[in-house]
C-alpha cells in the first residue's frame, strides 16, 4: 500500500501555495501521490499537473458535498479560488459560508484524510489481483557508447489464467527488447508464452538502449516486489565523485527522501540490495560527478 499518513502528508504540502498550479508540483508530488495518480516515470510536468487534478476531482466527487468542495477549494481546483496562497482560499470559503477559518481547515483536514483513504482503496482494488514481482535484477552500464539497460523479472501469479503483464522499465526507454519470456504487444504489455495458474512463478529479461545521460537510477513499484538487486557500472574515466542510496522517501514531514552515501567499489561499480519493497515508494541510488 502507498501509505495514508504518507499521502495525507503528501496532500498538505501540495495544498499550500497556489495548490495544483504550483509552478514546483513536480517538487509537491511525492511517492506516494505517484502512485495514487499513476504517474510515470517519464511524465513531464503538465502530464503531472494534469493526473493529480484529474484524480483529486474524481476523488473529490465522492465525498460528501460539504467536504468534497472543501477539497476542491484547498487545492485551487475551482476557477474562482485560484488565490496565491492557501490561507486567501480558506479565508473566502469562510467568507461563502459564513462561518469561522478554523472550521474551514478542520473540514479541509478531514477532506484529505478521506481522500487519502479513497486513494488506498482505488489503488488496490486496480493492482492488488493478477500478480506481483517476486524479484527483480536491474544492471546499468554506463561504461560504452550507449547507456544500457539490463532487467531480469521474475513474477507469481495471484490468478488463474494470467497471460499479460503491463510493463514498465526502471529507466523510460522507446526501445525495449525481450531476451527470452514472452513477446512485446501494443500499450505496454507483455504476452507471456502460457498462460499461469494461481501461485506459479515466471522469469523474462528486458534490454534496452538508453538515449539520455543518468544521474539516478530509481525504481518506483506498483505493485509488491519481494526483492530488488541493482547494480550500476561507470566507465573507468567516469566515476562520479559521490552516491547515495534511496530507500523510500524520508520519516519526516518533508517530502523529501530517504538517502545516505553510498560507496562505488574500485571496479567502478555500485551494487544495493533491497527488500519487501512498498509499492509507490522509491529505490534506487543517485549520483554527483
Amino acid at each position: 500500500m502507498i501509505g495514508h499518513t504518507n499521502l495525507v502528508r503528501e496532500l498538505k504540502s501540495l495544498r499550500k501555495g497556489r495548490g495544483v498550479l504550483s509552478g514546483r508540483i513536480v517538487d509537491r508530488v511525492g511517492p506516494a501521490l505517484r502512485a495514487a495518480c499513476e504517474i510515470g516515470a517519464d511524465d513531464d510536468v503538465p502530464v503531472i499537473r494534469r493526473k493529480v487534478t484529474d484524480r483529486l476531482i474524481e476523488l473529490a466527487g465522492l465525498l460528501p458535498d460539504d467536504m468534497g468542495e472543501a477539497a476542491l477549494i484547498a487545492f485551487a481546483l475551482k476557477p474562482e479560488t485560484r488565490h496565491p496562497l492557501y490561507q486567501d482560499r480558506v479565508s473566502w470559503a469562510a467568507d461563502q459560508v459564513n462561518c469561522d477559518i478554523r472550521t474551514i481547515r478542520r473540514r479541509v483536514d478531514e477532506a484529505i484524510g478521506h481522500l487519502a483513504e479513497l486513494a488506498e482503496e482505488a489503488l488496490a482494488s486496480a493492482t492488488a489481483p493478477g500478480w506481483h514481482t517476486s524479484e527483480l535484477h536491474v544492471v546499468l552500464s554506463l561504461d560504452g557508447p550507449h547507456p544500457e539497460l539490463l532487467e531480469l523479472h521474475r513474477v507469481t501469479a495471484t490468478k488463474d489464467n494470467l497471460a499479460e503483464l503491463e510493463l514498465t522499465t526502471t529507466c523510460p526507454t522507446d526501445t525495449p527488447r525481450v531476451l527470452y519470456g514472452g513477446t512485446l504487444a501494443g500499450n505496454n504489455r507483455l504476452l507471456l508464452p502460457t498462460a499461469l495458474p494461481r501461485g506459479a512463478s515466471h522469469a523474462f529479461a528486458i534490454r534496452a538502449q538508453l538515449a539520455d545521460t543518468l544521474s539516478t537510477l530509481v525504481h518506483i513499484p506498483a505493485r509488491p516486489c519481494g526483492a530488488l538487486d541493482l547494480r550500476v557500472r561507470f566507465g573507468p574515466s567516469d566515476v562520479p565523485s559521490e552516491a547515495r542510496a534511496i530507500r523510500g522517501p524520508a520519516r519526516d514531514s518533508s517530502g523529501s527522501l530517504n538517502t545516505s552515501p553510498f560507496l562505488i567499489n574500485e571496479a567502478g561499480e555500485i551494487h544495493l540490495h533491497f527488500t519487501d519493497l512498498a509499492p509507490g515508494h522509491p529505490y534506487g541510488v543517485q549520483w554527483t560527478h
